[in-house]
């Protein structure tokens, strides 16, 4: 369908470019003699035979389509009758076909395509195979998505030559850890230049049932232009609009070509951020409301040992489970409690049947949670997913009463200014473009996200004053309406006045910290953002040298 679309707007093209001649009104001699294209000037590989094959019938026949066009614009009857050329139409597997087999270089302008969306937990072993021929011995390929390999495979065979490429693509391989390994390959291996790119985007098409994709487009080649086009889309169902650029980064934006590498600590002077705790219980040590209310009428003694349990779904929609934290509990307390031995007794059937080892040698202790990460003092909840639709992540405070699961993240030792940053507009857009996603939703990571943000530089104490103002005004609008989960506090729809109105001087006190200049749009930040981040990670891997002292004679 790509190819035969192509065509056909080519054909479009070409016959415009023909009215333009045929200016006079004069007509030509023979409509037959100028015209350029044909169905054998296009080449494709199809994965399944059927396909390929209504796409040799589908290349002629708009051809003829095009050709009635050409009759009807310029008063002579045009066909191409008996049919001699034809598309060149492969049946095969394009990572494991020899793209030169099917069109030389020296005859190809341009390679387009939808290759498949598939991510790394959803492929197949003979996917697998794909992805090992084209990387080869390059490491971390594992946790790219199947279409990277068409990225690579085109860089491969552009090198040394003016072809244009452009696929339609996954929006995963803009965001998140995939960028800084596939992107530093196309970019430093093979000399790879984005020339445009459409930013993320809901693609999908007229069928029945079809379930819209979230998608870029991004075209590139192994030489660099000087004007580059960015094709911006105010939100993913929006017409887009474009602007000329100097250059494209791999984030999609106007910058220099930076990856944000995976990082174990901040880049700035602020609290770590851990992932919250995993029970690996098999839900014997959890609890939903109802559960709880009965188990602790029928084992009174467990109640000072059941605490809430957050997760990051629970707590934007005010849902509240609890589970059993025993870390404290004595022997003797826990024997004293028939029905929670009980239950400790599933949790050791589970570890000791599962096929991971270290699963297995955390059956002896049944009573802890296999990973336990919970905070020791107040901290600043941060929940790994949330829905693109909201214009802020809902973080909040919380306590170590409760006890926080490992789909989400805590800062623990984080204050009033730290919790207005991340929940400012500045520190939003930052996750917006570099994190990953989990369908369209935000998929936040201490590694990639936050680590890698950087924060304003030399905030003064008034500034630190007025952020940390703005933010408590922040959590006293949301605390007016008490009955309300975040969802519904932040959804664009039902945001209430004032809580808008204190994010909205939160932005304001934030954007300060960093510069005194507006910032006029979402791009303009992110600009911003890089240039700070470049800054700040210029010399963190350089060593001073020692200075060598000279000796006295």
């Amino acid at each position: 369908n790509f190819l035969v679309i192509t065509y056909r707007e080519l054909r479009l093209l070409e016959i415009e470019v023909l009215r333009a001649m045929n200016k006079s009104g004069q007509g030509f001699l023979d409509v037959r003699e100028i015209i350029w294209l044909d169905v054998d000037m296009m080449a494709g590989i199809e994965y399944e035979e059927f396909p390929a094959r209504i796409a040799e019938v589908a290349m002629w026949l708009i051809d003829h389509q095009m050709n009635m066009a050409i009759s009807n614009e310029f008063g002579q009857y045009f066909v191409r009758l008996p049919l001699k050329k034809a598309a060149r139409i492969i049946h095969g597997n394009a990572l494991q076909t020899d793209w030169e087999g099917v069109v030389s270089k020296d005859e190809l302008s341009f390679i387009l395509g939808n290759p498949p969306f598939i991510g790394k937990q959803l492929q197949k072993p003979y996917q697998k195979e794909d992805m090992l021929k084209v990387f080869g011995d390059i490491k971390g390929y594992g946790t790219l998505d199947y279409v990277c390999a068409w990225y690579v495979k085109a860089a491969q065979f552009i090198q040394n030559t003016k072809i244009t490429t452009a696929f339609v693509s996954t929006s995963s391989i803009t965001q998140g850890e995939q960028v800084g390994l596939l992107w530093n390959i196309l970019f430093n291996q093979y000399g790879i230049k984005i020339h445009f790119a459409h930013q993320t985007f809901k693609w999908g098409n007229e069928a029945k049932g079809n379930a819209g994709v979230h998608v870029v487009i991004i075209g590139f080649g192994a030489y660099n232009i000087n004007n580059k086009i960015i094709f911006e889309y105010e939100d993913v169902k929006a017409e887009p609009h474009f602007k000329k650029v100097t250059n494209i980064n791999p984030y999609l934006f106007e910058g220099k070509d930076i990856f944000l590498p995976v990082r174990d600590i901040p880049i700035c002077k602020v609290p770590q951020m851990f992932k919250g705790s995993q029970p690996t219980d098999g839900g014997n040590l959890l609890f939903d409301e109802a559960e709880y209310v009965e188990f602790i009428k029928l084992e009174p003694k467990s109640k000072k040992f059941i605490k809430p349990f957050i997760s990051a779904d629970e707590f934007i929609n005010g849902e509240t489970r609890y589970c059993l934290w025993l870390k404290d509990a004595e022997p003797s307390e826990l024997k004293s409690m028939p029905l929670v031995l009980k239950r400790l007794e599933e949790v050791k059937k589970m570890r000791l049947a599962s096929p991971k080892a270290a699963t297995r040698k955390w059956a002896d202790k049944p009573m802890l949670f296999t990973e336990n990460r919970q905070p020791q003092d107040n901290y600043i909840l941060v929940p790994s997913h949330s829905s693109e639709n909201r214009k802020y992540i809902p973080f909040a405070f919380l306590n170590p009463n409760f006890v926080l699961n490992n789909s989400s993240f805590s800062i623990p030792s984080a204050n009033l200014f730290h919790f207005g940053i991340l929940t400012s507009q500045m520190h939003i857009i930052w996750v917006k473009f570099t994190c990953g996603r989990l369908e369209s939703r935000f998929r936040y990571s201490n590694t990639i996200v936050y680590n890698n943000f950087p924060w304003p530089q030399d905030v003064t104490a008034k500034q630190t004053k007025a952020i940390e103002t703005a933010a408590q005004k922040v959590l006293d609008a949301r605390s007016e309406f008490p009955t309300n989960s975040l969802a519904d506090l932040y959804d664009p729809l039902s945001t209430p006045p004032a809580l808008s109105k204190a994010h909205q001087e939160l932005d304001k006190a934030v954007d300060l910290a960093y510069r005194s200049q507006v910032f006029l749009s979402d791009a303009n930040r992110m600009i911003y953002l890089f240039e700070l981040y470049e800054k700040y990670t210029a010399d963190l891997f350089t060593v001073e040298k020692i200075k060598k002292v000279k000796k006295g004679r």
